[in-house]
């Protein structure tokens, strides 16, 4: 009863998203005209211009800060790196931040998660990688975005390697298809490589595609589970005579001759990554721009088509020329998108309507992803999970404390992930991760025995309890902790209000508010 109580008065007083009005309110906006900082910012407003529409105000530090955390390594800042971010006078301080957490280790595992979707590492059916297997694709994943391996020699690894499944990794790409016929495993390196649905494509064009990975072989071992994928020249090349040419043809209609003895999965790598080939660079970078503006230029990331033009054709454009330019470099394309305006303006839109989220005119509001919620319950509480596997092997052991963007396998168990969209990883499709609210996420989060254990004994929240200083310093700790910024004055006479209608001791009184806050829209989503 008491915590309903506090709900209530928080309801009344707590910023917890953008106001329906449209008014700009202090912990989402600052007071900074918006202006281009980059290429990519003048032919967003430009857009925007000729549209009739005002880009919304930049967001606050505050705003900014836990938005760039969590977009970037996954995770929340700490108290203390939110204080020290809001009180920083550097006006340079949003560029400083953007480099460092590019470099933090969370970086590789919270995009390895990310990858790992798309590459659909997952032991069980109907992957069936194995855990063994999928430990290794997943290391060979993570070290190469933690080492910044330009994205042409990443996916070049991935068309084109041989060998074991266990000691070449990524030959896990050609295991993680449902189907192995050519046709199986042309979709999949459409979808992932060139973001298209094969579905859309004419029957003769997928046909052409095919060709190139219809002499990829599979070969079993002594080991088990153990699996050699290989070039197979003794495979003939459907519409050629053993050992005779053929001609194929790329998905822009070039042709070329593909020799017996060569590999034709390596004269397809050859054409999909060279620079003038817009299909590869230009989904690699909309899909890039997907994950950290919560909606790509051309939406859905993995579905471009014709008849699902581009919002911006020149902006996609300009991503893709940058990222050849930086010759595939990731983290380059990242740090241009971090520093731009458009991805740090407030999500308080300046007017109404799908048309201004589809041109960028404001950042947009957007659940956070199961993992990183549930590393964020941890952070604040000091709980930690149990993972299992349904396999009983050495590779499924997960240690307790591993964070949940870390996890390798996308079979690993898990009501709360179930529960808060996680994706099967059965496709590689983006839309397998579910952003759709539901009922049993709100009282999982209100009623869960388990969420309330972490509030009650997390050795976070008995920390808090240990720290001195009188109310408002405490309830600073908590916003600070908790949503990345200080309290409003409306939020402190809120809790002025509750504490004198119910005299909660200092225990009760940090509880109550860790659990009012985890259940505050604000917590739930990123702005």
């Amino acid at each position: 009863m008491r915590r309903v109580m506090l709900a209530a008065v928080f309801a009344g007083a707590c910023v917890c998203g953008p106001a329906a009005t449209g008014q700009i309110q202090d912990p989402f906006a600052s007071r900074a005209v918006p202006s281009p900082a980059n290429s990519l910012d003048e032919i967003v407003f430009a857009r925007l211009s000729a549209l009739g529409l005002r880009p919304s105000s930049l967001c606050s530090d505050a705003v900014f800060i836990r938005r760039a955390f969590l977009d970037v390594i996954g995770t929340l800042p700490t108290a203390d790196e939110a204080r020290s971010f809001l009180e920083d006078r550097d006006p340079a301080k949003r560029r400083a931040l953007v480099d460092r957490l590019l470099e933090r280790p969370e970086f590789a595992d919270y995009w390895a998660m990310k990858w790992a979707d798309t590459l659909r590492v997952k032991s069980e059916f109907p992957i069936n990688l194995w855990p063994n297997a999928v430990q290794a694709y997943h290391r060979w994943i993570r070290a190469s975005l933690r080492d910044n391996l330009p994205f042409d020699e990443f996916a070049r690894a991935l068309l084109t390697s041989s060998g074991s499944n266990f000691r070449e990794p990524p030959v896990n790409f050609y295991r993680a298809v449902q189907a192995r016929d050519p046709q199986s495993l042309a979709a999949a390196v459409a979808l992932t490589f060139m973001g298209s649905r094969v579905e859309s494509w004419p029957a003769e064009r997928l046909a052409d595609l095919s060709v190139f990975f219809s002499r990829v072989g599979y070969k079993a071992t002594g080991e088990w589970k153990e699996e050699i994928v290989f070039f197979d020249p003794e495979r003939p090349l459907p519409g050629a005579a053993p050992g005779s040419p053929r001609s194929g043809r790329f998905p822009d209609g070039t042709a070329t001759s593909l020799a017996p003895d060569r590999d034709p999965r390596v004269v397809f790598a050859d054409w999909l990554v060279r620079p003038g080939n817009p299909w590869f660079a230009r989904a690699a970078a909309n899909r890039v721009w997907y994950w950290l503006m919560g909606r790509g230029v051309v939406h859905e990331p993995d579905d471009f088509r014709a008849d699902n033009p581009p919002s911006s054709p020149e902006l996609l454009a300009e991503l893709g020329r940058a990222f050849v330019e930086s010759r595939y470099d990731m983290k380059a394309l990242m740090r241009m998108i971090l520093n731009s305006t458009t991805y740090q303006l407030s999500p308080v839109p300046a007017g109404a309507g799908g048309v201004s989220e589809a041109n960028f005119a404001h950042a947009i509001v957007r659940p956070l992803d199961a993992e990183v919620l549930i590393d964020a319950l941890n952070q604040i509480t000091g709980g930690t999970e149990q993972y299992s596997s349904p396999i009983p092997e050495p590779f499924t052991f997960v240690p307790p404390g591993v964070r949940s963007t870390a996890l390798a396998d996308g079979s690993i168990t898990s009501a709360f992930l179930e529960t808060f969209g996680r994706p099967s990883r059965d496709t590689g499709l983006a839309s397998e991760r579910s952003d759709r609210p539901s009922a049993s996420q709100r009282l999982y989060l209100l009623n869960s025995a388990e969420v309330q254990r972490k509030i009650q004994q997390g050795p976070a929240v008995q920390a808090l309890l240990q720290r001195g200083g009188d109310g408002r310093a405490l309830l600073d700790l908590l916003y600070l902790t908790i949503l990345s910024r200080h309290p409003t004055e409306a939020e402190m006479a809120a809790v002025q209000q509750y504490t004198q209608a119910t005299e909660p001791n200092r225990r009760a009184l940090v509880q109550d508010l860790v659990w009012a806050l985890i259940n505050t829209v604000e917590f739930r989503y990123r702005h």
